[in-house]
């Protein structure tokens, strides 16, 4: 009796590492597609390419940056047509990059949040860092962007 018990403990220990190990296996997939679309919206951004900075995100997607200040803290709210729009509007001289320094994707099915710590340079001197918070949705097989909250300090960079 006592080593059928064993065996019992054992076999439900092993089920239970090779459940938790499939799912990990499933949410590495789903991170790195959702990585990936970040990525993309960063590389157009650095390459001030309007289509694809706008092919990362939905089509109602909102943006959204925490302004601090000695008085009150606010939020500045911007569409991904005035995103694209001011980023269209940067001088062809000037060069941007948001260098992104860590990234913490949560995933649930069609939705996930990702949490990225980020230094942004131009013309290769760091301007500002804070982090974005981004919401993202599985639509059509693609992860797209619906939601980004972003914070920005000079100081502690």
């Amino acid at each position: 009796m006592k080593t059928l018990k064993i065996t019992l403990m054992t076999l439900l220990v092993l089920a239970g590492f090779s459940f938790a190990t499939c799912k990990a296996q499933g949410t590495v997939g789903a991170d790195l597609e959702v990585k990936a679309t970040i990525e993309a919206l960063f590389k157009g951004l650095k390459e001030k390419g309007p289509e694809a900075i706008k092919a990362a995100f939905t089509e109602s997607a909102l943006l959204e940056t925490v302004k601090t200040d000695a008085q009150a803290n606010s939020v500045e709210r911007v569409s991904v047509e005035g995103f694209v729009n001011s980023i269209a509007a940067i001088p062809p001289e000037m060069k941007i990059e948001e260098r992104l320094l860590d990234y913490e994707i949560k995933t649930e099915g069609a939705m996930a949040s990702a949490w990225t710590p980020y230094e942004f340079y131009i013309n290769g001197k760091l301007s500002h860092c804070g982090v974005n918070s981004f919401q993202l949705v599985k639509l059509g097989g693609k992860w797209k962007i619906v939601y980004i909250i972003d914070t920005r300090r000079k100081e502690g960079c």
